[in-house]
């Protein structure tokens, strides 16, 4: 496992599971959550999931490594989407398992161009990418001009 040096660290509490709470330490983040109907919660409204907090945070996070990654190759990538698609469901093993699709839009940047800097932000830079790799199945599209 590679050690890594510290530059910034923040923490979330939740309290009641799936059906809880969860607050950042700062309280930027501060929602209720709840079990949608699809997986026999009650899927209460102006609630979310864990599924959905981390599908925001995977795509915040490429989007900023595929941006680092085309400034380091002289290319703008700041205009470019990225969706974060994450599903949830009971793996063959036993317990539930996360799947996950990247879906990176960049009208500006040629298809090959994007292309090859979606997958050095996936191989080489995002940190979601790393944690997940060889855990949870990856899958990325890409978009380009």
């Amino acid at each position: 496992m590679d050690t890594i040096q510290v530059v910034y660290t923040t923490s979330a509490t939740a309290t009641g599971g799936r059906n809880g709470h969860t607050r950042s330490q700062d309280g930027q983040v501060s929602v209720d959550l709840s079990v949608p109907k699809a997986m026999g919660g009650p899927g209460r409204a102006q609630t979310t999931t864990p599924e959905d907090l981390f599908a925001a945070g995977y795509a915040a996070c490429f989007g900023g490594a595929l941006d680092f990654v085309a400034r380091q190759h002289h290319k703008n990538a700041s205009a470019a989407s990225v969706t974060c698609t994450v599903s949830i469901g009971p793996r063959d093993a036993g317990g539930f398992g996360l799947a996950v699709k990247l879906r990176v839009d960049d009208a500006s940047l040629p298809q090959h161009e994007l292309q090859a800097l979606a997958n050095e932000a996936h191989e080489k830079v995002c940190p979601y990418s790393h944690a997940t790799r060889n855990n949870v199945d990856v899958q990325i599209e890409v978009r380009g001009g």
